[in-house]
């Protein structure tokens, strides 16, 4: 069976919900208990993708509220507890049962409760006489946010930055590392499989990897194993593979400018949680929820901007034939709005028109709705040129530069500023060597639009010293990038590096590129390098590649780490049904970053390294 990430995250809050019991045929507990939810801001984020106000009703909430909000006592009702493991919910925890706020609490926490805190809550509730009042405590291994079937996010903020940054030492990168590791062992938990672990050698990818691997281990020897469902010793046709890769590995798709029309509305419109607010036709903004409920979105969101408003039209015009055929048969006037008034005639027509109007009442809030996003989207696009971004940095990663006269009048028109800074990222990145002077006038360019030059600097400190990358072989290569780690701290690799020789003459990303052959598991020079790691091996052959590890494979979960994007997410989907055996593809990252937020935290590391300013510097005095 296919895994279907938000499908089992739905199933074990829908567990959750109804006090961790079994639940029948109708996702439904035998017996309703109404019930309180208590959740703190990161399981609201968890949950708000997934569970409706009116699904909450289904399953006995009558009413929900954050934990630090003041609450006023409900006696005789119990309190489902939803929360992250950390001291300040546990010490509200102990204070809501010390006031009897609720009958009985069954707490549920995201992830695994460390010991330290259980003590801290059992030692709290046993002081106050409340400990009868706990009547459940649950680790639930939900630590991660499922946007669609096939993508998710840890919710981890700035990890790019955190990793990348000079002055991070040795404790906190363990600490960022155990914190995505945990993250990774729930969404493995709750799909219950044990994949075989690939990752790039060196950098985030191989720590993480290494981590994860012995977390299993561990897992795998302890009673309570999450993962006996899973089965035993299964061929890797029905293992899935875990790809683990660094953002470093492929700089240039999280900072580009994309024309597809998922990618477009997140990184313009500001998609989060599967939400977003645009100004509404007749003024005032309207919020809309774009997510697998929605046909259009889903059979479209890879389609690039124009091919998708030429669909809209075809829908719009599809329905009208619709109604008007409806109208037809039912006597009513043609091309008029169906509302259910005109509806006269027989009444085997009179009965099919009244079936069929909640469907068509449906398609045509669809089409309302993509209209009104995508009028939003054209508007952007025609004031910002987007368009023209998005075609010249795709150029430009193709051919590996560009004129000089055209970047300059790119930068010198029209745009915000943190598009002119993209473009001028993307130019660094696709050129095959820097040219001084070129970059010179770039800066003044984007000094004179008054832009916040950082990311640009941190990239060319980056790309020069990897410039020697493009012609090294595989050996030096690694000495490159250790002499770079060495000098800037945490886990830089090379900007530029699997980039440009990764792109194919189809502009497939280099991680597609790489994923596709990584589940092939066919010798291609281009994984030679990659690690391999089993949990259910022993232990000295963790790191080597086995015959069982290299596939083929039929499932993928693909994570990146610092920052991953639609763009990336749309590729891999695509490569997954480009495939004559039907394969399946989750993929996830620390965060879902729009270009401009990934531009700001590139920012930020220039900022910490000393590097750009908003404005040249003042002339020195007398």
């Amino acid at each position: 069976m296919a895994l279907n990430l938000r499908q089992k995250q739905t199933e074990c809050i829908i567990r959750m919900l109804n006090l961790n019991q079994p639940v029948n045929s109708t996702s439904t507990a035998n017996e309703e208990v109404y019930k309180i939810l208590i959740f703190d801001r990161f399981c609201q984020n968890i949950l708000s993708p997934l569970i409706h106000v009116k699904d909450l009703r289904k399953h006995g909430v009558t009413l929900y509220f954050l934990i630090d909000k003041d609450r006023k006592p409900v006696h005789d009702v119990p309190a489902v507890y939803f929360v992250q493991p950390s001291k300040i919910n546990i010490d509200r925890i102990v204070a809501d049962s010390s006031r009897f706020l609720y009958d009985s609490f069954y707490l549920n926490f995201s992830s695994s409760i460390p010991r330290p805190l259980l003590e801290d809550l059992a030692s709290g509730t046993l002081n106050s006489d409340s400990v009868q009042r706990i009547a459940k405590v649950h680790d639930q291994y939900l630590e991660f946010v499922t946007l669609e079937d096939n993508l998710f996010s840890l919710a981890q903020k700035s990890i790019y930055v955190q990793l990348n940054d000079p002055s991070a030492g040795d404790r906190e990168i363990e600490e960022i590392i155990e914190r995505i590791v945990s993250g990774l062992f729930s969404v493995l938990a709750t799909l219950a499989v044990l994949p075989v672990i690939r990752c790039q050698r060196g950098g985030p990818a191989e720590m993480v990897a290494s981590a994860l691997d012995q977390r299993l281990r561990d897992h795998l020897l302890s009673k309570n194993n999450l993962f006996t469902e899973g089965g035993g010793f299964a061929s890797s046709f029905q293992r899935p593979i875990l790809c683990l890769f660094d953002r470093n590995f492929e700089l240039s798709v999280g900072i580009q400018h994309d024309f597809r029309y998922r990618p477009l509305v997140h990184d313009i419109l500001g998609l989060k949680l599967n939400r977003l607010s645009v100004q509404g036709e007749k003024g005032g903004m309207k919020s809309y929820e774009l997510d697998s409920s929605d046909s259009f979105w889903v059979a479209n969101g890879c389609l690039e901007f124009p091919e998708v408003a030429v669909e809209i039209e075809t829908q719009l015009n599809k329905y009208k034939k619709d109604v008007d055929e409806v109208n037809r048969r039912t006597g009513g006037t043609d091309g008029a709005e169906f509302d259910g008034t005109n509806l006269i005639g027989n009444t085997k027509h009179l009965m099919n028109a009244v079936n069929s109007l909640p469907e068509l009442t449906e398609r045509k809030q669809i089409i309302d709705k993509h209209t009104n996003i995508a009028t939003v989207l054209l508007g952007e696009i025609k004031e910002r040129s987007l368009d023209s971004y998005a075609k010249k940095e795709n150029d430009m990663m193709a051919r590996g530069g560009i004129d000089r006269n055209e970047l300059l009048s790119v930068l010198k028109g029209k745009g915000t500023k943190t598009d002119k800074l993209r473009f001028a990222v993307i130019y660094l990145i696709s050129s095959e060597s820097i040219n001084q002077s070129e970059v010179e006038a770039v800066e003044a360019a984007l000094r004179e639009s008054e832009v916040d030059t950082s990311a640009f600097q941190y990239v060319k400190k980056i790309k020069s010293l990897n410039v020697s990358f493009s012609s090294a072989n595989s050996a030096s290569r690694s000495n490159i990038v250790d002499w770079a780690e060495k000098l800037y701290g945490q886990s830089i690799s090379a900007v530029t590096a699997g980039v440009k020789n990764l792109l194919s003459s189809d502009r497939q990303l280099a991680l597609t590129r790489t994923v596709e052959a990584l589940m092939e598991g066919k010798p291609n020079p281009e994984i030679d390098t990659f690690l391999a790691f089993d949990p259910r091996a022993p232990k000295s052959s963790s790191g080597t590649s086995g015959s069982h590890l290299k596939g083929p494979f039929k499932e993928a979960i693909v994570f990146m780490i610092g920052g991953g994007n639609y763009v990336e997410y749309g590729s891999l989907q695509e490569l997954a049904m480009n495939q004559q055996t039907v394969k399946h593809i989750i993929y996830g990252s620390t965060e879902i970053l729009t270009g401009a937020e990934f531009v700001e935290q590139l920012s930020l590391l220039g900022q910490k390294m000393g590097l750009g300013n908003v404005a040249p510097p003042p002339p020195p005095g007398p």
